[in-house]
């Protein structure tokens, strides 16, 4: 048990709050839920809880990622503190927010029912809690950043994509059109993706080859002094 060194000062609560981007029929998404309880109740918000005692931040985001995805392993990157003075109506509040990157396949949709939850278009989003808007601005700039330094955009597919989707994805977390020639032209010139047989017949009329990345050779890229570019 810790000593009580601190007790003199004043407490405050600490909360988790998670930015779930989805990538689904080709839009970047954000889960949302109606607030459960006030204030604010029934507004749109993020998910999030507070911290428990005997946890890190990063357990408590964990759990709540678990909770309304029931997916482990998730990608998750810290985006900063939110600690204005009034920027919890129910009280003094300081919020660490996170943000996730999940296979919107895999979601179960029963979930979405349970929570009164809703994936919504990263550009249509309503007005959220708080400071929730400030948050998921915060986190696409982010996340911006760290998909054209690091290979992180392929945690939205399970194992395998097109080159179409994937240049679909980096699109949509761009919010601009990428020239196809130029993208593919970055890909190759890492050399980073494995061409599968299988090609995808559903979403193109020719028909798309899958590939997969490959996470040895990227690790052996790195260890050449290579930087990823996309």
């Amino acid at each position: 048990m810790l000593q009580a060194y601190y007790d003199n000062n004043d407490k405050f609560l600490i909360a988790a709050d998670c930015i779930i981007f989805g990538f689904h029929n080709n839009e970047l998404k954000v889960l949302l839920t109606r607030r459960p309880v006030e204030p604010m109740k029934n507004e749109w918000s993020l998910m999030g809880g507070f911290m428990e005692e005997g946890e890190s931040l990063v357990q408590a985001a964990e759990k709540i990622l678990f909770r309304y995805t029931q997916q482990k392993n998730i990608y998750m990157e810290q985006v900063g503190a939110y600690g204005e003075i009034d920027r919890d109506a129910g009280g003094r509040v300081i919020s660490v927010a996170f943000y996730a990157l999940v296979q919107a396949d895999k979601f179960n949709t029963s979930l979405a029912n349970k929570f009164d939850a809703k994936w919504i278009n990263v550009k249509k989003l309503p007005k959220l809690v708080f400071d929730h808007n400030k948050m998921v601005d915060d986190a696409l700039k982010l996340l911006q950043y760290k998909v054209s330094t690091q290979p992180v955009a392929f945690h939205f597919f399970n194992d395998k994509f097109t080159l179409p989707a994937l240049q679909e994805l980096y699109e949509t977390i761009y919010q601009m059109p990428l020239d196809k020639r130029n993208f593919r032209k970055k890909l190759n010139n890492m050399d980073l993706l494995d061409k599968l047989e299988e090609k995808d017949k559903v979403n193109s009329k020719r028909g798309a080859f899958y590939y997969t990345f490959n996470m040895e050779r990227y690790k052996q890229f790195l260890d050449e002094g290579k930087r990823f570019s996309l």
